[in-house]
């Protein structure tokens, strides 16, 4: 066989739609296997326990609620999502491990963003862990300011970083 034979088919295109109610229990999957497939660089165990209660489908319902929630999918099936608060800031980006580094941020940035910039936005902010640091910096948002914040009883790191937009 010839290397073009052997080499794997490309990853399918990821879609996108607004999120749904009903789809709160995957989200919250994503969320979790997100934090523990992903962060373990970054974040040791007891943070990530911490981390993950913010993925109760009661609590991460009534957080979209008032969020504008973009869900990513392939094949019909969820594999990421973005929530933007107050047309400001970028408040939840998960990406399913499976996909990650296939472009599936980049999907749900570029859509965020975009619809911000359409809102009036002229800037926006995002709390990016340390392990989705690289991620925004590479899309053009500046570090302001290096914060501790504590879940559950035990202190995580993240930095706020602002992206100045362009219309």
């Amino acid at each position: 066989m010839g290397a073009e034979a052997m080499s794997p088919a490309p990853a399918p295109a990821a879609a996108l739609r607004p999120a749904l109610p009903g789809d709160v229990p995957v989200l919250a999957s994503i969320l979790r296997e997100s934090i523990f497939g992903l962060t373990g660089e970054d974040y040791d165990e007891d943070q990530q326990e911490a981390w993950a209660a913010v993925s109760d489908e009661g609590t991460l319902a009534e957080r979209l609620a008032d969020r504008l929630t973009l869900v990513a999918t392939r094949d019909g099936e969820p594999v990421g999502f973005v929530a933007l608060a107050d047309n400001k800031l970028v408040d939840m980006l998960y990406v399913h491990p499976d996909v990650a580094g296939e472009g599936v941020a980049t999907l749900l940035c570029d859509a965020i963003e975009k619809l911000a910039t359409a809102r009036g936005a002229k800037t926006l902010s995002v709390d990016a862990s340390d392990t989705a640091l690289s991620l925004f910096k590479k899309r053009g948002y500046v570090a302001k300011s290096r914060n501790t914040v504590q879940r559950e009883g035990v202190w995580l790191g993240n930095t706020t970083m602002e992206k100045t937009l362009v219309p």
